[in-house]
């Protein structure tokens, strides 16, 4: 049995709170299991200066996680530098992110996503790019709202979990536990229309047979539908 009796294909309990950054042009915290997130959105009237003249904007992220996120306090980035870890996610974030909108759409803007990890409890860059894309959405709105867009452009939802192989069983979702002994490591990133988008698997012990794979994408795939739902207005699953 996994440590909270969840079958092999169900996510971990889903909550989101919008809002919870009245100073940011949206904001979510998503809570997966103990895995929460706050994902903040500010939208810049200036694209990097690599875009000026072409009439795109850009979405990037920054991730982070807070000192007391994990089981032993955590040394402020802020203070330490960003980890070579923290860059790698912030750049998965980016990259998943952009997907979401036509650029084109963004005008010479800048929209700048902060996913800060409160509690990390395994799945944090998965629980990034659900909560951040629906942060983005928000930010939008807004935008529509003061005039800064004639239009809510059209949205391509984005969503992304976690999946291992432990004890030899394709688990969905992972907490720390299960991701601490899993034999393979696996983030799966899709479009609402069932494209994926990034793909990252690793094998931490031996190598994984394509039959492994085939059963982690098909649970990824369940799963992330499961995860679009929240695009219908549901703030809990």
């Amino acid at each position: 049995m996994r440590p909270d009796n969840r079958p092999a294909d169900t996510l971990r309990p889903v909550s989101l709170e919008y809002g919870v950054q009245p100073h940011a042009d949206g904001s979510v915290l998503i809570r997966m299991g103990r895995t929460h997130v706050l994902c903040g959105v500010t939208v810049e009237d200036r694209a990097p200066a690599w875009c000026a003249g072409t009439g795109r904007g850009w979405i990037t992220a920054e991730y982070g996680m807070l000192p007391c996120a994990t089981h032993s306090r955590g040394r402020r980035e802020a203070v330490s530098g960003p980890s070579a870890r923290s860059l790698e996610i912030q750049r998965l974030i980016g990259r998943s992110l952009r997907m979401l909108v036509d650029l084109g759409a963004l005008g010479e803007r800048t929209l700048r996503v902060d996913c800060d990890v409160v509690n990390a409890d395994g799945g944090t860059r998965c629980a990034s790019i659900t909560g951040g894309a629906l942060a983005l959405r928000q930010a939008l709105g807004r935008m529509v709202e003061r005039g800064q867009l004639d239009a809510l452009p059209a949205i391509l939802p984005v969503a992304a979990v976690s999946v291992g192989v432990v004890d030899g069983r394709a688990l969905l979702d992972l907490d720390y536990r299960e991701d601490s002994g899993a034999e393979v490591d696996a983030n799966f990133v899709m479009s609402g229309d069932g494209r994926w988008i990034e793909v990252q698997s690793t094998a931490e012990g031996a190598p994984f047979r394509p039959e492994q794979f085939t059963a982690m994408a098909a649970l990824a795939t369940g799963g992330i539908r499961r995860l679009f739902d929240l695009w219908d207005g549901r703030e809990r699953l």
